[in-house]
């Protein structure tokens, strides 16, 4: 019997309105504008690195921010999947006309248990999801379905230890002392083990701001 995806309180939070903020909030302040110019430039290198792949599965999608790079292959095949239909339908009203034709599919998709056939996609781009995922073992079993969905390989970002940020962050939780944290710094020896343990290798590692940003890319292939 397959075991339920598990429910975690982060994903409960997105209706219209957090769904609607966090689109939003992608494009305010000056430090956010810039993070999002430099992780749709370092995905758009990711894929480059990986051959430029003919067709890639955003998943988590958000709001859609990914798509226009995403678009700019012409004959690239387009799917798309968050476990939130509200923030589904607010990518759809983001979205220009035409750059959600290119979309084939925008589907309600569970990271946990994605609803698609093995090998469907070339590539997953998996952004801003893992650094959710406390357990190990929850990891796994995303990593896993990437695994079994893609072709080729997968992009994904996440908090890594290793850098100011980190430690800051990690400072700031310990004085907290909080037990529901729903962000947290992955230390790197742990998340590269876990990627072998998928039955992936890591191709390549790009950071945000190296020695400063918590933020990682990495680029991963089928073993």
């Amino acid at each position: 019997m397959t075991t339920p995806p598990p429910q975690l309180p982060f994903s409960d939070k997105y209706d219209l309105a957090h769904a609607r903020a966090y689109e939003e909030k992608h494009h305010t302040g000056l430090r956010r504008r810039l993070t999002t110019w430099r992780e749709i430039q370092l995905a758009r290198r990711a894929l480059r690195l990986a051959g430029n792949p003919e067709s890639v599965l955003d998943m988590p999608c958000g709001a859609g921010r990914f798509w226009p790079m995403l678009a700019e292959q012409p004959k690239r095949r387009l799917l798309a999947g968050d476990r939130s239909p509200a923030m589904l339908e607010i990518a759809r009203g983001a979205a220009d006309p035409a750059l959600l034709a290119r979309v084939e599919s925008l589907l309600p998709l569970d990271a946990f248990a994605l609803d698609l056939p093995d090998q469907a996609v070339e590539h997953v781009l998996c952004m801003r999801l893992l650094h959710h995922i406390a357990s190990p073992a929850d990891r796994a079993r995303i990593l896993g379905e990437l695994h079994r969905v893609a072709r080729s390989g997968v992009t994904v970002s996440l908090w890594v230890d290793g850098n100011l940020q980190a430690r800051r962050r990690q400072q700031l939780d310990a004085r907290r002392k909080r037990t529901d944290v729903n962000r947290l710094v992955v230390p790197r020896a742990i998340i590269e083990a876990e990627f072998a343990q998928a039955g992936f290798r890591i191709r390549r590692h790009l950071d945000v701001l190296p020695g400063l940003s918590m933020w990682r890319l990495y680029l991963l292939d089928k073993v």
